[in-house]
């Protein structure tokens, strides 16, 4: 059951100057801000936000020095990062969200940039869940997992395997073999900037430290690892989320720093 949509009378978080400053950042690649923006967005339950993201990337083209409509191939790609965007994200934000972030870029999505069911799937997920040997997507998985975490792959997926039930382990190895480890339109450092996005707004440290090292053992360089920590922390601030500090009995934030390299 997906969660209610939040009013379209709540208050915006991305401004034309927010936008202006997320896409001008020079240090994230090119077709990288729109599907953090869009993720973080839908981790902090305002998908009514992303047709914002999408129409202005769809009209004025992605660079920071851009005022054009891209070719309709880069709308596609575009259309296509975010929405693989958020399906990345449900590892870690959970399927409600995803849900209603997915139905709200659909509905702002033009009929010729959707990818209908029973045609032509840029990921090849339907043909892997269906006529692939599981065994061939799982070893992937774990390619993926032990290149993300390196030297600590091992000790992290025996930690899920050990905690009172193996089927956290499992659970893990599906998400990462048939979800994270498909790099058909997020390459593997793309992969975990979606990662990152999802968990900063939750507060869960323990886990953003080994994904800000994840993204840089998946081939980003630190400075661009940084600059989407600051793009999401600037897109929480904007919607209402502040440092609680660690005693604090409520609110909405972080009871402490938010993990960086």
């Amino acid at each position: 059951m997906s969660e209610q949509a939040p009013s379209h009378t709540m208050t915006a978080v991305i401004t034309p100057s927010l936008l202006a400053s997320i896409r001008g950042n020079p240090q994230l690649p090119k077709h990288a801000w729109y599907f953090i923006a869009g993720v973080t967005l839908s981790a902090i339950n305002r998908p009514d936000e992303i047709p914002k993201i999408f129409k202005f990337a769809l009209e004025h083209g992605v660079g920071p020095f851009e005022n054009t409509k891209p070719a309709h191939a880069e709308q596609l790609q575009i259309v296509r990062k975010l929405r693989e965007g958020l399906i990345k994200s449900g590892a870690v934000v959970g399927i409600p969200k995803i849900i209603n972030g997915m139905l709200a870029l659909k509905d702002a999505t033009p009929p010729e940039l959707l990818d209908e069911p029973k045609g032509y799937s840029p990921t090849s997920r339907p043909v892997e869940v269906y006529d692939t040997p599981s065994p061939q997507i799982l070893q992937r998985g774990q390619e993926f997992f032990d290149k993300l975490y390196g030297k600590i792959s091992k000790r992290v997926m025996g930690q899920m395997d050990r905690c009172g039930t193996e089927d956290l382990g499992v659970v893990a190895r599906l998400m990462y073999g048939y979800l994270l480890s498909n790099t058909s339109i997020l390459t593997p450092a793309e992969s975990s900037f979606v990662l990152v996005a999802g968990l900063i707004p939750q507060d869960v440290n323990p886990q953003l430290k080994g994904h800000l090292r994840g993204a840089m053992n998946n081939g980003a360089s630190i400075e661009e690892v940084r600059a989407v920590r600051e793009v999401v922390i600037r897109i929480c601030q904007a919607s209402g989320m502040v440092q609680l500090g660690e005693n604090a009995p409520h609110g909405w934030g972080w009871r402490e720093e938010v993990a960086s390299l």
